[in-house]
């Protein structure tokens, strides 16, 4: 965990959703209902204006803004994006000492709207697929800015990694790991570019946990290729393979 969610909000909702101004130019995607690493999704940052040589302007205030990242964190000393494709992921436990981690947890952490996630039950071989949801969720994470070393010409690659720790309450029946989830009134903190340490706020939030729908539905998702909101559809528990048999029949 996290390996997939699901986000359909449009820039328009999420502007209002967290106070903040877009800047995604364009590049948004549209409702994504099985949302893989390596893809583009939109995330919310804030941060102090520059100027125009690029400096930043600390002594103006901060702004909130949408911006599209590529899921899986490319470390600033990485050599190739590759790296990213083993990053999606980064363990609240261990986050303030990973070099590849903790500076971005003091200084770049993001937020990542999402209508809830994908996880996998398993029980002996099977795997039982379950989407997590609730209200306003939001998962916290960290994100870098890379350049090609070998292209001083190249547009800077931005990316995320979602930062998860154990499991808590219910979730434990499905899995014993889950994103870190924000609650709206963490946002403001979790998000303040001049806060270095947010260690107090990596603990998950119980009264978010206790509140989500631990929805159980078919595997189609299973298969990135599938991505439509019947992916969201409940079923009845332990009927996910015969639903997936049924829909992939020829037509």
């Amino acid at each position: 965990m996290c390996g997939r969610y699901a986000a359909t909000k449009n820039p328009a909702d999420l502007v209002k959703e967290f106070d903040a101004v877009d800047e995604t130019d364009g590049r948004a995607r549209e409702a994504d209902y099985n949302v893989a690493p390596t893809k583009n999704v939109v995330t919310v940052v804030q941060r102090h204006p520059r100027d125009a040589d690029g400096h930043v302007l600390e002594e103006e205030p901060a702004v909130r803004s949408l911006r599209v990242m590529r899921w899986g964190l490319v470390p600033f000393w990485a050599k190739d994006p590759s790296v990213g494709n083993r990053m999606i992921n980064t363990r609240a436990e261990t986050a303030t000492e990973k070099p590849a981690f903790r500076k971005a947890l003091a200084k770049r952490r993001c937020l990542v709207p999402a209508d809830g996630w994908y996880e996998w039950r398993r029980t002996g071989k099977k795997k039982e697929p379950f989407f997590m949801t609730g209200e306003d969720l939001a998962f916290a994470g960290i994100w870098e800015s890379w350049r090609d070393p070998k292209d001083d010409n190249a547009d800077p690659l931005i990316t995320f990694s979602i930062i998860t720790t154990d499991a808590i309450g219910r979730l434990t029946d499905i899995h014993d790991r889950m994103p870190l989830l924000m609650p709206k009134d963490r946002w403001a903190t979790w998000l303040d570019p001049d806060r270095d340490d947010v260690g107090e706020l990596l603990t998950p939030p119980s009264e978010i946990v206790d509140t989500l729908e631990l929805r159980p539905i078919s595997d189609r998702v299973n298969n990135v290729r599938n991505n439509g909101p019947e992916l969201l559809e409940r079923v009845e528990e332990g009927q996910a393979d015969l639903d997936t048999a049924l829909f992939d029949l020829p037509k």
